[in-house]
Parts: structure tokens; C-alpha cells; sequence
């Protein structure tokens, strides 16, 4: 496949797998702003995994966990499901299939969505954060192990407040932000892990990042710093205060398209993807820009992934809102 590094082979394969451009909540981004994650293979030297994080803002790994626990996971999400109208009729819970027959916005999942139109829809994603086996696999032993060698960490904290998404097709994703945005109460480094549950084809939802873009993310949050001098600090620290509300949902932007392009001066303007596959995970600054891509599967697969947020142990600073599991309307 081409990266980030190899724009010249990437026009082509961009072209087969995204004929109309990128999808996003906005809008579509234009195939001429459009590249490829850098891929890391698990195995290089972790001087250069980190030299990479630092340079690229993102270190996009594959196969850091095995692919069989991924796929496991992603059933048992699933198969919660099978009373109700998410999965098409004859499917399996792992192949995670939406049932076509549905209105995408019916089956909403978190994160700038809101909740699901079904009650029952909503008590299943709202117990799914706090499941024994989900809460087993965000800790999963190669995922650790993988993390503290990779930061020069010896523990590890991560935080309960985890994030599982999904994301049915032609359903609304995750818009633009950078992840500091909503862990402001704390001052030390966070990693964040973006960890697909599954496999995710290039239009099929995943996340994209805005390339280099750390150097923007910290310039937008010194900025929205800047100007809430005058609020209190649970203002300040709120992603969705007054100096933030651009789309109503704390992001940073409506328009994907636009946005790169208005900020072209930071060397930013191109949106890179891939194909995920189950055991892949992304690991990103916290600064570092990027939102999900519309899901326009062929195959109709719904994108399951989690967001996972980690400190080295005994850090000072921690943004302790986020030491209790996600439930809906604890304001974060």
C-alpha cells in the first residue's frame, strides 16, 4: 500500500477505493487532500517507533494485538445485539452487518451522536463500558505490554472513561478535534490508543488524521486558552465552553475540506487513511488533529473501535473527570 511518504503511487489507489473523495460529517475532502497513514510494523526498532510518534504526531502499528481476541471482542459486542433491529437478519454477530432495512439515524453510538433511538439499544451500549470481558480487552496484555515499551513507561495508568464507538453506514461519525480538548483538567502527557474492532475498509468509517497537524492543535488550544482567561476554571477547562461551541458538539470545525486548507500555513492539509485490519491500533499526540470518515462500506459492516487514554503511573496532572466509566450526560 503507499503512505504518507509515496504521494506519487497514492493518487491511484485513492482514486479505486474513494472514487468521490473522503466522506465526513462536513462535507467531502477532495482526492487531491487526501494520502495514506505511515504503517509501522510492530517489530521496528521502538527508537524509530518513537521518533516516528514524534514526527508524524501519530504511530499507526500493525498487529499489535492478536487477531483472533479482536475478532472475539467484536462478537461479543455484538451478539448483545441480537434482539434488536442494528444487525441485518441472518448475519453473525462478528461480521456486524447493519440491517439495511433500518434508518441510520436510529442506531446512533457516542461521541458528538447522541444515543440510540431504541431503549434498549441505548441500556446495551451504556453497559458495554463497564463489561467484564470489554474491560479485559482494553487491557489486553499485548496492548500493555506494547505501551510501556513504547513511552518508557515501567506502569501504566489508563483511564476508566473509555470510549466504544460504533458507527453504522451512512451514519454520523466523529467530527474534527484533537483530543486535548476534552482532558484539559489534568496537565501531564496523556497517549491516546485508537484501537478498531475489527477489520475497517478505507471508506468504511475509520479514523483519518490531518497530517502534522500537532503543531495547529496546539496553536488552536493556546489560542482558546488565551480567551478564556476570564472564565472559571470549570469553564476554562469544559471542551464545550463558549470559545469552543462551533458545531455544538465541541469540535473544531464543520467542514473537513475547508479546514485543512485554512490552515495550510502549518504545512497541513491533507487528510490520511487506510485500511484497518482487526489488531491494528493508532497511537496519537494528544494534539494531534483527526475524526472519523463517513462509513459507505460495501459490504454494510458496522465500524466498531474504542478510544483508550493512558498515563505513566504516579504522573502528576491527571484529568481525574475521567477516572469514572462513560455514562451518558457526565458533561465530558
Amino acid at each position: 500500500m503507499a503512505t504518507a511518504e509515496d504521494p506519487e503511487s497514492a493518487l491511484p489507489q485513492l482514486s479505486k477505493h474513494l472514487p468521490h473523495g473522503l466522506g465526513q460529517n462536513g462535507g467531502r475532502v477532495d482526492l487531491s487532500q487526501i494520502g495514506f497513514l505511515r504503517p509501522t510494523p510492530p517489530d521496528l526498532p521502538v527508537k524509530e517507533m518513537r521518533r516516528r510518534l514524534k514526527e508524524d504526531g501519530y504511530l499507526f502499528v500493525k498487529g499489535v494485538i492478536p487477531r483472533e481476541d479482536v475478532l472475539q471482542a467484536r462478537e461479543n459486542y455484538f451478539r448483545a445485539y441480537a434482539s434488536t433491529s442494528l444487525l441485518a437478519p441472518g448475519t453473525s454477530p462478528r461480521e456486524g452487518i447493519f440491517n439495511a432495512s433500518s434508518n441510520p439515524d436510529l442506531h446512533k453510538g457516542i461521541g458528538g451522536q447522541g444515543l440510540p433511538a431504541d431503549p434498549m439499544e441505548e441500556k446495551i451500549l451504556i453497559d458495554s463500558h463497564s463489561d467484564p470481558k470489554y474491560r479485559a480487552f482494553v487491557e489486553h496484555p499485548a496492548l500493555t505490554k506494547f505501551i510501556r515499551d513504547l513511552m518508557g513507561w515501567k506502569e501504566h495508568v489508563i483511564l476508566d472513561r473509555t470510549m466504544l464507538r460504533h458507527n453504522v453506514p451512512l451514519g454520523k461519525g466523529t467530527g474534527i478535534h484533537y483530543d486535548k480538548l476534552f482532558l484539559r483538567g489534568g496537565s501531564a502527557f496523556f497517549l491516546t490508543a485508537w484501537v478498531p474492532i475489527g477489520d475497517i475498509s478505507i471508506n468504511g468509517g475509520g479514523l483519518c488524521y490531518l497530517a502534522n497537524s500537532v503543531p495547529l492543535g496546539e496553536a488552536i488550544e493556546n489560542d482558546f486558552t488565551r480567551r478564556a482567561a476570564d472564565m472559571t476554571q470549570e469553564e476554562r477547562i469544559s471542551a464545550y465552553n463558549k470559545n469552543m461551541i462551533t458545531d455544538g458538539g465541541g469540535m473544531i470545525s464543520r467542514s473537513p475540506q475547508d479546514f485543512a486548507l485554512a490552515h495550510s500555513e502549518f504545512g497541513t492539509h491533507k487528510w490520511l487513511v487506510t485500511n484497518y485490519e482487526a489488531g491494528d491500533v493508532v497511537f496519537h499526540d494528544p494534539h494531534s488533529i483527526h475524526a472519523s470518515g463517513r462509513n459507505e462500506d460495501a459490504e454494510g459492516r458496522i465500524r466498531l473501535s474504542t478510544d483508550l487514554r493512558f498515563y505513566e503511573k504516579g504522573a502528576e496532572g491527571i484529568d481525574r473527570r475521567w477516572l469514572k466509566i462513560w455514562h451518558p450526560g457526565d458533561g465530558l
